[in-house]
């Protein structure tokens, strides 16, 4: 499964902390990290799940490295577009606190039934709100695990 974490570039002291248990927490569920590839949240999700064992890919707006925690560097060059390739390869999505381009991203999110879990982000409508990083991770790992999305069967070879 591939969990997405998504948040803002600049964030607080509590969200990074946040964000770096729940990278930590995701890679101990043997689950795949994507975010932004970026600084804040992204990069502390990542750094938690490097502690972790994890693996971390980026999907990232242009043609830059991305924060040095990244396995894989997905350079689109899509600029804000990359919002909905990393919400599409997401199998469930985990919003840290958050600006504008949080906001895109779990809107994406919704439209397309792919369930967020948020801990101290924007409250709307259908965004499970968790009370710890714990809970935000436990919750969407469940959900991943049950989604259509990821058990979708591969397309048989033609004959």
């Amino acid at each position: 499964m591939q969990i997405a974490v998504i948040g803002a570039v600049e964030c607080t002291a509590e969200e990074a902390a946040a964000a770096e248990t729940i990278g930590y927490l995701i890679a101990g569920n043997r689950e795949v990290l994507c975010c932004g590839g970026r600084g804040g949240v992204m990069e502390a999700a990542c750094r938690g799940a490097k502690e972790g064992g994890g693996l971390c890919v980026g999907i990232l707006p242009g043609t830059e490295n991305g924060n040095p925690y990244l396995d894989v560097h997905v350079r689109t060059n899509l600029g804000h577009a990359r919002n909905v390739v990393l919400v599409e390869s997401a199998d469930a999505v985990i919003a840290v606190g958050g600006s504008y381009g949080t906001l895109s991203e779990i809107a994406l999110a919704l439209k397309n039934e792919i369930p967020v879990f948020g801990y101290r982000t924007w409250e709307i409508e259908g965004v499970f709100s968790c009370r710890t990083p714990d809970e935000a991770v436990l919750m969407a790992v469940r959900a991943a695990r049950l989604s259509p999305r990821s058990r979708s069967p591969p397309d048989a070879p033609a004959p």
